[in-house]
Formats: C-alpha cells, sequence, structure tokens
C-alpha cells in the first residue's frame, strides 16, 4: 500500500496515547492515525461504525495470562481477526524532568506492570499506586510535576508526555510479550499454499460425557497443531463452556478441513474468527526452543 494511502487509515485501540496498544499499532501500521477508545467494546464499536479501518487487540500476554473479557467480546463483535502481532513489552521508569532515583517515593502504573517490575519497586523501596493503565499513570504524573512521583510505562508514553527515562527495561521477565490481534470488518483470508497461517475459533461441544476429547480428535488423527485451547464459562452458567482455539494452517488445507467437520460433528456452534497470517515471532520462537 502507497505511504499517500496508508496516511488516510485510521486504527483503533484500547486505552490512551502512549498506551502499548497504541505502541503496537505505530510498529506495525507506522502511517496510520491511532484513535484511543475508553473499553474494548468501544474499540471493536469504532471499527463496526466505520470509525476506524482496524482495531489492535490484546489478547494475551506471556506474565499475565489472558487478557481479561476478550474472549467473550470477539465472538461477538462481528469483527474478524486478519493478523496478529507479538510485542515485547519493555517497561521504562519514568518521571519529570528533574527527577532522579534518589528524588523518586511512588511509582504509579497498571496493576499488571507493577507486578511485573516487582524487583525494581523492591529495590527502590518506592510505594506503588495503581492506575487504570500505564499511558494514564504517564499521563498523571507529566501533569502534577512532582520530582518525587514516578510512572512505568512505556517509551512512547515518555515521547508523548515529556517524562525523562530513569530506568530503561525494568520488567523481571525478559520474555515479557504480549500477543495482539488486527480486526477488520471484513475478511481477509490469505491463499492456501501462500506461507505459514493460524486459524482462530470458538466453539461448544454437546454436554455429554467425554464431549471434548471426541472433538479433539480429528486435530490428533490428522496431525494438526493446535496452540492454544482455552475455556471459559458462559452466561454464568456452569454447564455451558465455550472454547477458544488457535491451531496452525488453512481451513482449505486437507487436515485442517477434515478435523474441522469432524469437531463440527460434536460441537453445538463452531465459528471462525480468522484466518490470517502467522507472526515470524512464532519461528524465532520456535528456533530458541529447539536451540535449549
Amino acid at each position: 500500500m502507497a505511504k499517500s494511502e496508508r496516511s488516510a487509515k485510521t486504527i483503533a485501540f484500547q486505552g490512551v496515547h502512549g498506551a502499548y496498544s497504541d505502541l503496537a499499532c505505530s510498529v506495525v501500521y507506522p502511517d496510520w492515525k491511532t484513535v484511543p477508545c475508553e473499553t474494548f467494546e468501544d474499540a471493536f464499536a469504532a471499527v463496526a461504525e466505520k470509525r476506524a479501518e482496524l482495531a489492535m487487540i490484546p489478547i494475551d500476554n506471556s506474565v499475565a495470562g489472558r487478557v481479561a473479557d476478550i474472549h467473550h467480546l470477539m465472538p461477538d463483535s462481528g469483527l474478524h481477526i486478519i493478523g496478529e502481532h507479538f510485542q515485547r513489552i519493555s517497561h521504562q521508569l519514568l518521571a519529570p524532568k528533574g527527577a532522579t532515583l534518589d528524588s523518586i517515593k511512588t511509582v504509579h502504573s497498571h496493576v499488571h506492570a507493577l507486578s511485573q517490575c516487582r524487583k525494581l519497586i523492591r529495590e527502590l523501596g518506592l510505594k506503588a499506586i495503581v492506575h487504570a493503565d500505564t499511558a494514564g499513570a504517564a499521563a498523571d504524573v507529566a501533569k502534577g510535576g512532582d520530582t518525587s512521583q514516578a510512572a512505568i510505562a512505556s517509551s512512547l508514553a515518555a515521547k508523548r508526555y515529556g517524562l525523562v527515562t530513569l530506568r530503561s527495561d525494568i520488567e523481571d521477565a525478559e520474555h515479557n510479550t504480549t500477543r495482539f490481534m488486527v480486526m477488520s470488518r471484513e475478511a481477509v483470508t490469505p491463499k492456501p499454499g501462500s506461507g505459514p497461517v493460524m486459524t482462530t475459533f470458538v466453539f461448544r461441544v454437546r454436554n455429554v460425557p467425554a464431549a471434548l476429547y471426541k472433538a479433539m480428535g480429528g486435530f490428533a488423527t490428522t496431525g494438526v497443531n493446535m496452540t492454544k485451547l482455552e475455556s471459559y464459562m458462559l452466561g454464568g452458567r456452569f454447564s455451558a463452556t465455550q472454547f477458544y482455539a488457535d491451531v496452525e494452517g488453512h481451513p482449505e488445507e486437507r487436515h485442517l478441513r477434515l478435523a474441522l467437520e469432524e469437531l463440527s460433528f460434536f460441537s453445538r456452534e463452531l465459528k471462525i474468527l480468522g484466518v490470517y497470517p502467522a507472526h515470524p515471532f512464532r519461528r524465532e520462537e520456535a528456533a530458541a526452543a529447539q536451540d535449549d
């Protein structure tokens, strides 16, 4: 796509400018305008109502696990997954100009960011204050201008709000990575054989003994690699469970087509949320695992 065409495009995300979702948008679509939204529902609605072309939605993190509510919201959003992005999360310790490691007494951020930087917080003896999001915490600290106050947020937030970086890459876990889904009103499905592909779907099995075992049998016999399988309750009913799954392969390829046909036979509902190119991070992670 030409730069002149891309410049007019918009992509929605949950949070305020400087959030890690905003950073992910700028990495994948550097020439696009980002549209901050208060909630995930608002981000989905921005695309559905044509106020944005795409949405960048975090789905899980290698440290914190899955993002709450996303698995419930995606199937009913009316949108399609057209891509994935793995964003390395590098937390920065930010403060107003003039602050030093000795002057700061309190650190503000999202609860997950605070928990992911426990070592530094303990090392510096800081009091942790929970905020709704990392970028919002950075904005509040910048507005206050108090050199005893700091925030944990992204390098984009530092640039956006004019804060200085007192310590870089302060997260406890080096593997801290968030997986994002790129959502669109229209499905954009790669052709079979065009490269590594992921397929994401949700399904419900019949409430009978061994239903899940039977439903999964087709993936084992056809050799389909399932990279993710999660369950969650529907409508507050303990007997109503929906499953979310990611598998490698294209539904038009014989092995996955047969597995999905068998799954459909044992399921009450099967809905494909997207067929999209696998991110290069998957190959890098697999190669690293082989070297271990």
